[in-house]
């Protein structure tokens, strides 16, 4: 028998679930809606994939904009995707979904004809079943028989090749034809006929995991405890009995007199949010202990925590926690029943599941705006050419990146709009300005509603920030600058976006070996943990490991340091390369005027063309990016004294 290189393959449902954004409305007046990838089986697949399991999923989904969302995302999240098939002929599933009070969830199911549901038994791949430990069906796709055939045809394989099969019974009354569309929410209508099939599952599987109502309709009873007794003489399988904010109870042998008699783990009581998806947060919980053979009670402990956190939160998927969260959670707990709300948790949250970043950065900065425009006006070339000249800054980025990652832009709305659109085409990591140019204290650029305007911006937008800030400042400006940038980092991690603090404290008093570390104490302090810092070049070892501890402290989670250029020569430069890369917190640069001053004089004086000013910033961007490879490369020196 071969050995399993997957813990786990989930097969049935997959969809792109809109959720409501206006909480406590009617699902008719939302006005608003956040997308998350759900169905009970990815939600399972992506779920145990953040908790440290290797997850497969089988399902299908529409050669189209939301197929390829759910595909992607999986494999962002680690899930493979090699059981995903695209169906040319049919849509992806949608799931439209609110929350209208703690105990009302309205969701409307769109399904008819949908990629998932034509779902059969040559989706299955005997050779892909058995590279798995265990497989999950899901009782929904037992409701059809193309669907029912392609996940029997899989328990087979699973049998066969000595796998576990886990089933969750996942009742959905409308989606066995019991109710009509509106009723989604509706969890329980009794049907002799569902439980007929549902029956014939149960003696091939080794775990089963529902609620009360769902063990009611597996076992044809309208009692929970006699509908377990009815199961258990079915089948020998470990039963689940999921609670709700009882927590679980757990079944792996006879049914004892009572159901509290059970085997049980810890349980998380909490404010409820929203209930949707929390039953596959339960599973994948469950799955991560079940898999590993830990004890039950330690099964039910992730269970539980897994539940709690998504009854907490918004959507499904997206908001499940991982492997570190829960880490954190059950050995700390938190001082919030309503956990969205602790600033901890939440910032494990972001940390771990933001998308996929290059662990080195080298990025072309061409966002300025008030100095393109002075080289402009002193050329008396119209202002609107900066746009035009932003554009050249792009093909000459992509011409040194040459489609590799680790490579980056930092452009703005104003004048580079246009140049954003092209560096799209390209797999940079891309910076956007926020700051008034030059302000201090600090101001947005374009004056109105911070979240509104940043709800615009693509997802894989960074939002970078400078901020002029000196730990000596005056009290008065600190208190300025320190609130804009809560708003910012709110506003930030509000609607999904990295953000990037730029601090420049050399412009406005002394820089020592402490300095910029005081700045980033103090930020750290009063709560902003920005994914990204840009700084500027520090004089030696001892500023940096300054800088290191300061945010190892306070943020091991944060992605790194960019180096700043201000306008030095390339030789000044290659030397704090070399400075910077013995600090191992210290990922790239982001530099601009070094290599775009002098050709932009040129270009807007009508001394030289597109072309020549392509060439010469793409060859000094890539003599910069040498500099950076051979820095990398030098011997470490000895430390350089005490850490202040």
């Amino acid at each position: 028998m071969s050995v399993p290189t997957l813990d786990v393959i989930c097969i049935g449902r997959s969809s792109i679930d809109l959720y409501g954004a206006q909480v406590g409305g009617r699902l008719e007046d939302m006005a608003s809606f956040s997308k998350a990838v759900g169905g009970c089986p990815t939600n399972i697949a992506i779920g145990v994939a953040r908790l440290g399991l290797k997850s497969g999923l089988i399902t299908r989904v529409g050669d189209e904009h939301m197929g390829r969302a759910i595909r992607e995302q999986c494999a962002r999240e680690g899930v493979d995707v090699s059981g995903v098939h695209t169906d040319p002929k049919r849509l992806s599933s949608i799931v439209l979904l609110g929350i209208r009070d703690d105990k009302t969830f309205p969701l409307i199911f769109y399904r008819e004809n949908c990629a998932d549901g034509a779902l059969d038994e040559s989706d299955i791949d005997e050779a892909y079943i058995a590279s798995a430990k265990a497989i999950v069906v899901t009782g929904t796709h037992f409701a059809k028989p193309n669907t029912a055939a392609a996940q029997n045809l899989a328990i087979g394989y699973a049998k066969k090749h000595g796998r576990k099969v886990v089933f969750d019974i996942d009742y959905r009354p409308n989606l066995w034809g019991l109710a009509g569309h509106g009723a989604g929410e509706e969890r329980y209508i009794k049907s002799g006929e569902v439980s007929e099939r549902l029956q014939k599952i149960l003696p091939r599987c080794d775990l089963i995991v529902g609620t009360e109502e769902e063990l009611m309709i597996a076992g044809g009873i309208d009692d929970p405890y006699a509908a377990l007794k009815a199961v258990r003489a079915l089948t020998a399988a470990t039963i689940v009995m999921k609670r709700g904010p009882m927590g679980c109870v757990v079944f792996p042998g006879a049914i004892p007199a009572t159901i509290e008699q059970g085997l049980k783990g810890p349980g998380f009581p909490v404010e409820v949010y929203n209930v949707l998806g929390a039953g596959d947060a339960f599973m994948s919980g469950f799955l991560r202990g079940w898999l590993r053979d830990e004890p039950i009670e330690t099964c039910c402990a992730y269970a539980n925590a897994g539940g709690a956190f998504a009854v907490s939160r918004l959507l499904c998927s997206a908001e499940y926690l991982t492997w570190p969260e829960m880490q954190h959670f059950l050995k700390h707990g938190s001082p919030h029943r309503a956990l969205r709300h602790d600033e901890t948790l939440t910032h494990i949250h972001w940390a771990t599941t933001r998308r996929p970043q290059p662990d080195s950065l080298m990025a072309f900065a061409i966002d300025h705006r008030a100095q393109l425009e002075k080289i402009a006006d002193e050329a008396k070339a119209p202002r609107a050419r900066i746009g035009a000249f932003k554009r050249l800054a792009v093909d000459a980025a992509a011409n040194v990146a040459a489609g590799r990652a680790g490579f980056g832009m930092l452009l703005d709305g104003r004048y580079g709009r246009d140049a954003l659109f092209r560096a799209a085409d390209h797999p940079f990591w891309i910076g956007r300005p926020v700051e008034e140019p030059g302000s201090r204290p600090l101001e947005f650029e374009f004056g109105g509603s911070l979240g509104a305007k940043l709800i615009e911006w693509p997802v894989g937008h960074t939002i970078k920030c400078l901020c002029f800030y000196h730990p000596d400042d005056a009290d008065e400006i600190k208190a300025r600058q320190e609130r804009e940038l809560l708003r910012l980092y709110d506003a930030a991690r509000l609607i999904g976006r990295e953000l990037l603090v730029e601090i420049i404290a050399g412009k406005h008093g002394a820089v020592t070996d402490a300095t910029v570390s005081r700045v980033l104490e103090r930020l750290y302090q009063i709560g902003i943990k920005p994914d990204w810092w840009k700084l500027e070049s520090q004089a030696n070892d001892t500023a940096w490991a300054n800088i290191a501890r300061v945010i190892e402290a306070h943020d091991p989670f944060c992605r790194g340091i960019v180096l700043l250029g201000l306008e030095a020569p390339e030789q000044d430069l290659a030397s704090a390369f070399r400075i910077a890369r013995r600090c191992p917190k210290v990922k790239g640069f982001a530099v601009g005027r070094t290599i775009f001053a002098e050709p932009a004089q040129a270009w807007f004086a009508g001394e030289i063309g597109d072309e020549e000013a392509t060439r010469l910033m793409a060859e000094s961007f890539a003599r910069l990016c040498e500099a950076w490879r051979v820095a990398g490369e030098a011997p470490a020196s000895a430390p350089a004294g005490k850490v202040a």
